[in-house]
This record gives C-alpha cells, structure tokens and sequence, in this order.
C-alpha cells in the first residue's frame, strides 16, 4: 500500500509501506475511502512536538471494510464504516461510561493518510453507515471520526443547553463544528473568536451570531461587553495555547462551564485565579465513538454539514502540499482522496 510519513519538520512523504495486516483475532482492514490533514498533526509538522523516527500519519478515516478476524462478530467486509482516532472495546466500564478514548484496553489508531488501515477493536471501534453513502456525504462522515466529534464533545462538556449563550474560542476545523454542535444543542446566542475572513463567514453560516476579533484581554472585555458584563454560559476552547484556555477561562460566567478539546502545548492554570472565577473545568481527548450513531444520523439526514469545513480536496499522494496549506493557514482543513 501506499502511506503518509513524516521523517522531521516540513518533511511529509508519501511512499510504498508495507500492507496492513490481521495481527489479532478482533481487527479489521479496511480500504480508506477518505482521509485529512488534522490541525493536530501540526504540532509535528511544525517540529513542536520532537519527531525523532519516521512516522506514519493521519487519524481520521472512513472506508469499506476489507477483512475482519475471527472473532469479529458486528462489523463484516463490504461495509461502509467510520471509527474513531483511539480504538476502544465499548464494553469496558469507562466506555459503558462514555469515554471512550479512555478504554481500559485503548489503542491510538495512526496511520490513516494510507489507502489502507488496519483498526483494531474492530466491533468496538467501527460503525457502519445504513448503506453505501452518497459520495457527497462523504467528507462529512468523515468529520465525525474526529473533528465533528470533538466538537460535539466540546460543546456536550460545556453542558450547552437551549436558550444558552456559548462562546467558542478557536475558528479551526473543530471550533466551527463546535458551532454546529452548539446550535444543535439549541444555543441561542453563539459568539465565536475569529480574525479570518472566510472562517468568520463559515462559522455564521453553520450558526454563530457575533464574531468577535479581540484577543486576550481585549476579546475577554468583548464578550463582557456582549453579555452585559457577565460572561457566557458555556465556553468551549478549542486550540490549545496558554492563551486560548486564560480567555475561555475569563469569558465564562460565575457559574458556568468550560469544555476543553483542543491538545495543550504549554497550557497552565493559576490555582488562585481558578479558584475565585467559579467555573467548571472539563474536558479532554474527544470521546468520539460515543457520538458516532448520532452523529451519522444527522449527517445522514442531511441536518449537519460538516464536511464544509474542508476548504481544499487533493488527491491523498498531494498529502504534503494539504499540510503546507494548513501549515500556512491558506487552508481550513485539506481532505484527502485516494
């Protein structure tokens, strides 16, 4: 098969690899029918996160079954089926608890910029769709093994409800699903941070009603301003810096709630200033197989559509060109065809 591996900073490759293969009783192989450039994938890419070895890509997958071990029982060749990036057993007490991406037995699952992908946990991981999809809900499906699910995630750990008021910090791919999640969570006012012109009229489209431009200490006086000087309902940070988290933490209201999805890189918390803002703290890695059967419902009902937030569609052997775009921010998020 063929596969993305990145050897060091700016250096992405797309190269012969070995075939994925059956390694134990409960896998699947299955032929990628589409894959994408994650904004987590950045963090190496930009050599923020030291790669020391050559490293195959990519998370986010959905495909047609192939073959399946001896011990699969739900998931069989022929099927169109979507997974999450951790694999998990859905039988263990954490998962009958929702989290997933904390099984007792999880497993990342990398390699996913490839033609093909073996994923183990098969009838843990992986959810079929009702049918052979539409080629055009395609990139939305495949939104939900990653950026759509965090999102909902996001806003389901901010305890969004109807009628509330929701601000999301962080325009990328998550963040605008975040927006969907919220609106259909029934938010009624939904402020996203954002400077990008093209992500500003997205995140409008999918439901936000302010844009708000200001950073730190400005964008937290902002949102103040917008909600009477009370802060927001829920906040939902979906970057990762030091600086994206202190203005989630400050915009939230006494009282209200703070979800956190995206991969901290040198995020620290004052005690003291936590203690006297009054708010709750929650997040983490997506549990995204918990919201899979949901998910693929409004996709397939065509009441979501997150696979707009793919800006630019390459072919998967394009890979590194899909990686400077987003590198460059020329690109929301690069969806990737085999």
């Amino acid at each position: 098969m063929q596969g993305t591996v990145l050897y060091g900073p700016g250096d992405v490759r797309f190269e012969e690899l070995p075939d994925p293969k059956i390694l134990k009783p409960t896998d699947a192989i299955i032929r990628v029918v589409a894959t994408c450039v994650c904004g987590s994938d950045l963090w190496d890419y930009r050599g923020i996160n030291p790669v020391t070895r050559p490293t195959p890509m990519g998370h986010e997958y959905c495909g047609i079954v192939e073959e399946v071990g001896d011990e699969v029982r739900s998931i069989r060749p022929g099927q169109f089926v979507i997974g999450s990036f951790f694999a998990s057993d859905n039988t263990c007490m954490i998962c009958h608890h929702g989290y997933h991406s904390s099984c007792l037995h999880k497993e990342f699952v990398g390699g996913a910029q490839a033609t093909r992908l073996r994923v183990p946990m098969a009838d843990g991981t992986l959810v079929p769709t009702p049918e052979s999809p539409a080629p055009d809900l395609i990139p939305s499906l495949l939104t939900l093994s990653d950026v759509m699910g965090t999102g909902w995630f996001a806003a389901d750990a901010a305890s969004v409800r109807p009628g509330s008021t929701v601000v999301v910090v962080g325009d990328g791919a998550v963040g605008l699903c975040a927006v969907i999640a919220a609106k259909q969570m029934g938010a009624e006012r939904i402020i996203v941070m954002s400077r990008n012109p093209s992500r500003q009229k997205l995140a409008s489209e999918f439901g936000a009603t302010d844009i708000v431009p200001e950073r730190g200490d400005e964008g937290v006086a902002r949102v103040k301003e917008l909600t009477d000087g009370i802060g927001a309902d829920s906040v939902l940070e979906c970057v990762g810096t030091q600086e994206a988290m202190m203005q989630a933490v400050r915009t939230a209201r006494p009282g209200g709630y703070v979800s956190y999805v995206g991969v901290p890189h040198g995020v620290e918390l004052d005690g003291t200033e936590l203690f006297f803002a009054h708010v709750h703290l929650h997040g983490g890695p997506a549990p995204v197989r918990r919201y899979l059967p949901e998910l693929i419902d409004l996709v397939w009902s065509r009441k979501i559509h997150p696979g707009k937030v793919f800006d630019l569609t390459l072919p998967l052997d394009q890979v590194a060109e899909g990686y400077r775009a987003m590198s460059e921010r020329r690109a929301i998020k690069a969806l990737l065809l085999p």
